[in-house]
């Protein structure tokens, strides 16, 4: 079938299956990742390439065509069969192999499917690094086998190795013994909460945890708040200390107090920011721009340098690792930490972060996010919009006298109140987000800000 040019984004490939692509292009995409990797590596003989994929329904098929094409092309793949996104991050940059593709589409509805593609060291390929490139060789559909087609290896206890690894960054004897909720929405994240809690014994219940592709129970994105009100009403229930949500691929992660309120990634964000700044002073901490101001005053606050970056997973972790950042989080639930072996999502190492935190401060969960939770947000708000830099332009000109930021969209500050607008990479749509000190004055500026947007 023809390939719809419009999967290839920003930060991945993604799309509805059966529609948008299907098995050929995923055979197409191996020899093109292979081409590619191998003009970039030269003075390698033998390119070990992993892969991985979900449990959406159309994974396996579409593994198995793309491990195909990789091998035509002449690259050994490295699989490692049924993973999550940062289990898949951790055997790229942990076994040091030159990189891989996790067949994934993330938070995406059941109809869809999708690509994920690192470098060595788990680096992100994006669409400034190699996305474009691809698509336009998939489409061109002009390609030489390789004259030695690569093997296949199974690399099994992945997922053992990247639990151990990640228990190295906490002092678990020291947990209480806390009782958890959590809802991995029948997804990936089930796969790293099982292991971790073989090795971490806590009284954990568990919702949605059966891996399936169909998504019974609700969509795998907790960034909506729809689809985390029934943890955050079964938190009161079971009368737990906490709640966890994450997404289809498992690479982002939602909590919820124990007064079953779900925390705005902002605010978890900052209490890591606490965390990682205590155990190491002064280092930097890289944040996107999106209006997140407790981001910042943490920061500062405890010694640390803040550094803004766009939005984006490929583009805050190549600015983190440009800056020599320590650790990094982004708005919509990613949170990253840069390790010698590679930087990329810790949902593991954040859920035992937060759980040590948690029991050293004799807090419940509520009453210690409370110092945090200190301005008024809006949310991300898109708004349909044929011409979105004109949009823009006429925001900057209404708001000059306010301090103006262009890194990604614009952002722009006054006292009492924050915001960025920022064009969607994929669709004709606005996102807006709003900040301010009271409830009050963030309806009212948000509400004015759509109203521009709108006519």
């Amino acid at each position: 079938m023809e390939v719809n040019p419009s999967i290839f984004k920003a930060y991945d490939i993604r799309g509805i299956y059966g529609s948008d692509f299907d098995e050929d292009m995923a055979y197409r995409l191996g020899l093109a990742y292979s081409q590619m990797r191998k003009g970039e590596l030269p003075e390698k003989k033998e390119l070990e390439i992993v892969v991985g994929c979900d449990m959406r329904l159309s994974s396996q098929s579409l593994k198995e065509n793309l491990i195909n094409g990789l091998c035509d092309g002449g690259v050994n793949v490295i699989d490692i069969g049924l993973t999550s996104t940062p289990t898949f991050y951790f055997a790229v940059a942990n076994y040091n192999y030159d990189g891989g593709i996790l067949v994934s589409a993330s938070h995406n509805p059941k109809e869809y499917n999708g690509f994920k593609l690192v470098r060595q060291k788990a680096l992100p390929v994006s669409k400034d690094s190699g996305i474009f490139t691809l698509r336009d060789l998939i489409i061109e559909n002009k390609f030489s086998k390789a004259s030695i087609r690569g093997k296949v290896t199974t690399r099994e206890g992945v997922l053992g190795d990247q639990i151990k690894h990640d228990l190295s960054f906490s002092n678990t004897s020291d947990l209480k013994e806390f009782k958890i909720v959590i809802d991995p929405a029948n997804a990936m994240g089930a796969q790293y909460f099982d292991e971790l809690f073989k090795n971490v014994p806590l009284n954990v219940v568990k919702m949605n945890w059966n891996l399936d592709g169909t998504f019974p129970a609700h969509e795998a994105d907790p960034f909506k708040k729809e689809n985390v009100a029934d943890l955050c009403k079964k938190v009161i229930e079971e009368k737990a200390d906490l709640g966890i949500s994450t997404d289809g691929d498992g690479d982002r992660i939602f909590f919820v107090d124990n007064e079953g309120v779900a925390l705005d990634p902002g605010v978890t964000r900052a209490i890591l920011c606490k965390i990682f700044l205590s155990e190491n002073k002064g280092a930097k901490i890289a944040y996107d721009i999106r209006p997140g101001k407790i981001t910042r005053d943490t920061i500062i606050a405890n010694g640390g340098v803040p550094i803004v970056t766009r939005v984006g997973h490929s583009l805050i972790k190549e600015q983190a690792i440009k800056e020599g950042a320590v650790f990094a989080g982004e708005s919509s639930g990613h949170f990253f930490l840069n390790m010698p072996e590679g930087c990329y999502e810790i949902p593991v190492i954040v859920t035992l972060k937060i759980l040590e935190e948690l029991s050293k401060s004799n807090l419940s969960f509520a009453e210690y996010a409370k110092a945090y939770d200190k301005y008024f947000h809006s949310g991300e708000i898109n708004t349909r919009v044929e011409n979105g830099a004109s949009k823009i332009e006429e925001i900057k000109q209404k708001y000059s006298d306010g301090n103006q930021n262009d890194l990604d969209g614009i952002s722009i500050e006054y006292p009492d109140f924050w915001f960025n607008v920022r064009s969607s990479n994929t669709e004709p749509l606005l996102r807006l987000t709003v900040e301010a000190r009271t409830k009050e004055v963030m309806e009212q500026k948000r509400d004015e800000l759509l109203k521009l947007i709108e006519d």
